[in-house]
């Protein structure tokens, strides 16, 4: 592996902040990471994913060698493989027995040339990725109000604006940068307003200026409610609706909700919708910032609209601090969108319901294959795998068997289907399992591309590695595969660079001048050489040359003169309805899952499981309950419990939390089975999906709970990885150096000796053993002993709650002395000091040193804990949790003054 040896910018690979990062190498060989102070995403900021990325780059479960059902081959074989299944099946069944499911993981430059391969030249539009998931709803929105999938705003109207909605958005832990942001805005305009729309009390709302918990899935009745009282009190921008918008009568002429309406259908009571109305209805410049709590929903794309009409009512549009803002969750959903990468578009924002877009592609792709109709979205996709219909799928930079609702039929879909091909960075998946051909793709710090983040701002991805073993990136193996079918010429690409002035030149086909009717539009970068490729800086599109200095010229807003891409030129009111969930709760199913993500973990932690500073915050599958509702059911805090749907059931922890609503219940969507022994979320989710966008419901499952009736708990620690399948419940987490099992069984062990030293013993070596087991008690504790260390343990008791294991994790780095050994078999070592759950990954500071600060010092501002422990003052992440400790002691402190 060659290593750069000097400063490399490049862009983080995470969510769709798109935060620039600096990496710089050591004299170890090592890699620094910090942010980019440069960068207009994040101007040095990083989140703690970000700052941890130098810890995700060891070839520990890579994919380093092109297999054919398992055995190693060389890529020659592989491609002509991969050619020879695709020919033959279309050749039998057509094009449309064909599917690619590609990935907002993916380089601008790959998606474009996989979208390319597909719909110019297989000739199916069966290509979609899994930004289907998580923005499609969005995409839908814009298209309908705009007449194209444009993101009106940039970051900077975060700070410009004087009120801020964040509705369906926890910021703070998904889109951590975009939070800080924020936090410092309000911090130098003491005026700026911020308001969160959640059912949950999350970590986002804890400093907002007014919360808004509504009954979940009720957004758009908040919305409407908020058009008619706008439209009612005058606050109508007349010259706006008028010159600039169509529409209008249709909407308002229906039976939009009076605030009473509202308040009864979203759980509110009237003061507090009038108090968020009378907000929006004081400050003109306002910013709507939505993500998948408004997208993720069998109705999400009117949920975007709602939110649209009140900023095309208000006239909140194309100016600075004005905007609807979709948040997107992947590095270059944005990307996706723009080379095509959605089945039912064409590449460069083109339509397959606009014939001249047709004659566009086919005459610059030089094809007469080109795909004519919408293909099928990715629920439709694996259905049609599932029957039959398509009989060979090509899977890119992502892992449905996880990431889809309904996932054992995909599993299924997956096992039945002829031909499956994976491309991947990862050896392992619960999707790789499944192929037949997997593909050794590159991976961040191999890749040499572009993204595009939220605010259409376009960065490149620079390497600073050589690719590990034989990966290739993906573009070059679409490429090969692409010239193995027959179609040399189309894919003659040798760069990255190639690809991309390619991609920029269609972008400006027919979309200059007069003939402009196309938001997406980066012709200005058409012609770069490799040095200026190479030395891109960050910029929004569209970008078109600057017709006096030659130069490309950016554009921070849209639709600032009041144009929009329909065909009069006038932006659209779409109506709205007030819509119930596909499924709803029942006596059998009495509560309702929401699905999202937490703080320090990605999609389905293939990177970031590599990191054990990103596994100390959580560490275990969990779902969070209200309070009052386990009481109603018999679950303690941090008690295992089942979950159950008509589809499923999983196991996980318990979370005791009043920031989550009566009859609801929240889980992570990041656990898969490489990680748990039963905790993949959308096992539990149906494939219900909205009729527009086609983007799945995942925040409204009816679910049941019930205790899991474990009869004993453990917990591992070992050097090595374990082969422990066998346990009913098991979650894997990766901590430095070692590996951690928590561990429960629903049956009694007669002989834990025998089960201890198969589990432990793997080896024909036989090194120091010590045990101990009080068959009164049922505990068990043995500890395996390799040359006077520590090299694996298992405690065993019949409670759910364990030992402390921090001063374990300890005893493995240092040879270990008698009174170590005798601390083992007493469970608790005399020296040990409990840190309780770790709050600041970044430095790994725990709840009770904390707490013992703050309640000591008599502390008061989250600065004050990192001046002496250094929380917070990193990646800040972890700030809205240190102001709820701070909160929570000044609570303490009123109720016992009082």
């Amino acid at each position: 592996m060659s290593i750069q040896s000097q400063a490399i910018k490049t862009t983080c690979p995470y969510c769709g902040v798109g935060c620039g990062v600096v990496i710089t190498p050591d004299d170890n060989g090592e890699f620094r990471v910090k942010g980019d102070p440069a960068h207009p995403a994040n101007r040095g900021l990083l989140c703690s994913k970000g700052s941890a990325l130098a810890e995700t780059l060891s070839l520990d479960g890579r994919l380093l060698y092109p297999q054919i059902k398992g055995n190693t081959v060389a890529w020659d074989d592989a491609i002509a493989a991969v050619a020879s299944g695709l020919k033959q099946t279309i050749e039998s069944h057509g094009p449309d027995s064909v599917a690619f499911y590609v990935s907002g993981q993916l380089l601008t430059e790959d998606y474009y040339v996989a979208n390319k391969l597909m719909k110019g030249f297989i000739g199916s539009a069966n290509i979609d990725t899994n930004s289907r998931l998580c923005m499609s709803s969005a995409v839908a929105g814009h298209k309908r109000a705009f007449g194209s999938d444009t993101v009106p705003g940039c970051y900077e109207d975060l700070e410009l604006a004087d009120l801020l909605v964040l509705v369906g958005s926890n910021t703070a832990w998904c889109h951590p940068v975009i939070y800080q942001r924020i936090v410092t805005a309000r911090k130098q305009n003491p005026n700026q307003v911020l308001v969160v729309i959640d059912p949950r009390r999350t970590a986002t709302s804890q400093s907002c200026d007014l919360h808004l918990a509504l009954q979940s899935g009720t957004d758009q009745v908040l919305f409407n409610g908020l058009f008619k009282f706008l439209y009612d009190t005058g606050m109508m921008h007349h010259q706006f609706v008028e010159n600039h918008t169509q529409g209008f009568s249709e909407i308002i002429n229906t039976n939009l909700p009076d605030v009473p309406t509202v308040a009864q259908e979203c759980g509110l009571s009237v003061t507090e919708v009038l108090k968020f109305y009378s907000l929006f209805a004081q400050h003109d410049s306002t910013v709507t910032l939505f993500s998948q709590g408004i997208n993720q929903w069998s109705y999400g794309t009117d949920r975007v609209n709602a939110i649209i009409n009140v900023h095309l009512l208000t006239g909140r549009m194309g100016k600075p601090g004005s905007a609807p803002f979709s948040i997107t969750g992947q590095p270059n959903a944005m990307g996706g969108r723009e080379v095509g990468g959605l089945a039912n578009q064409l590449a460069a924002h083109m339509d397959f319901n606009t014939p001249e877009h047709w004659g566009y592609i086919q005459k610059f792709w030089q094809t007469d294959s080109l795909a004519k109709t919408e293909g099928l979205k990715a629920v439709d996709m694996f259905r049609e795998i599932h029957s039959g219909k398509i009989k060979a799928v090509w899977i890119m930079a992502t892992n449905p068997a996880v990431s889809l609702p309904d996932s054992t039929a995909v599993r299924q879909a997956l096992s039945r289907c002829e031909l499956v091909i994976v491309s991947d960075c990862v050896q392992e998946t619960d999707t790789t399992r499944y192929a037949h051909i997997l593909l050794p793709a590159q991976t961040w710090g191999e890749r040499n591309g572009t993204v595009t983040n939220s605010e259409r701002c376009i960065s490149r991805q620079r390497p600073f590695l050589a690719g590990a073993g034989e990966a290739k990136p993906d573009w070059w193996i679409i490429s090969q595969v692409g010239r193995k079918m027959g179609f040399p010429n189309a894919f003659k690409y040798e760069s990255a660079h190639e690809i991309f002035n390619e991609h920029a030149t269609l972008s400006g086909l027919h979309n200059t001048g007069l003939e402009a009717h196309r938001d997406f539009d980066i012709s200005g970068l058409m012609d770069l050489s490799v040095q200026q490729y190479d030395e891109l800086a960050p910029l929004q599109w569209p970008v078109k040359r600057d017709l006096n200095s030659g130069l490309p010229l950016a554009t921070k807003r849209m639709f600032t003169d009041g144009r929009f891409f329909t065909a009069n030129g006038k932006a659209r009111f779409v109506h709205v309805g007030a819509h119930k969930p596909v499924v709803v709760t029942s006596i059998e199913y009495p509560y309702t899952l929401n699905t999202g993500r937490i703080r320090d973990q990605w999609h389905t932690m293939t990177r970031t499981s590599k990191s054990p500073r990103l596994l100390l915050h959580i560490n275990e599958p969990f779902v969070e309950i209200n309070p009052h509702d386990a009481s109603d059911i018999g679950v303690l805090d941090n008690q295992l419990v089942t979950l159950q749907s008509v589809k499923a059931s999983i196991t996980l922890r318990a979370r005791l939390e009043d920031n989550q609503q009566r009859g609801t219940v929240f889980m992570p969507i990041h656990w898969n089975d490489r990680f748990s022994a039963n905790a993949v979320a959308c096992r539990l989710i149906e494939a219900h999906a909205d009729p527009v966008s086609g983007q799945p419901e995942f925040k409204s499952t009816p679910v049941k709970l019930k205790p899991f009736q474990a009869t004993w708990y453990g917990f591992v620690l070992s050097k090595r990885e374990l082969a422990i399948e066998e346990f009913d419940y098991w979650a894997q987490i990766n901590c430095s150096g070692v590996i951690r099992y928590e561990l429960a069984g629903l049956n009694p062990v007669a002989d834990w000796s025998r089960v201890a030293r198969k589990l432990l013993c793997t080896d024909s070596h036989v090194p120091e053993w010590i045990e101990y087991f009080d068959l009164a008690k049922i505990c068990y504790r043995a500890a395996r002993i390799d040359v006077g260390r520590l090299d694996s343990c298992l405690f065993v008791t019949p409670e759910h709650r364990l030992p402390d294991k921090n001063w374990l994790m300890q005893l493995f780095d240092h040879p270990l002395q008698k009174s170590d050994r005798k601390n083992i078999l007493a469970a608790k070592s005399s020296n040990a000091v409990d840190q309780g759950p770790v709050i600041c990954s970044c430095f790994n500071v725990g709840l009770n040193p904390i707490n013992a600060l703050i309640e000591n010092q008599n502390l008061q501002c989250v600065e004050q804990i990192g001046e002496v422990l250094k929380a917070g003052t990193n990646c800040g992440s972890c700030k809205p949790e240190l102001q709820k400790l701070l909160a929570k002691r000044s609570e303490t402190l009123t109720k016992i003054s009082s």
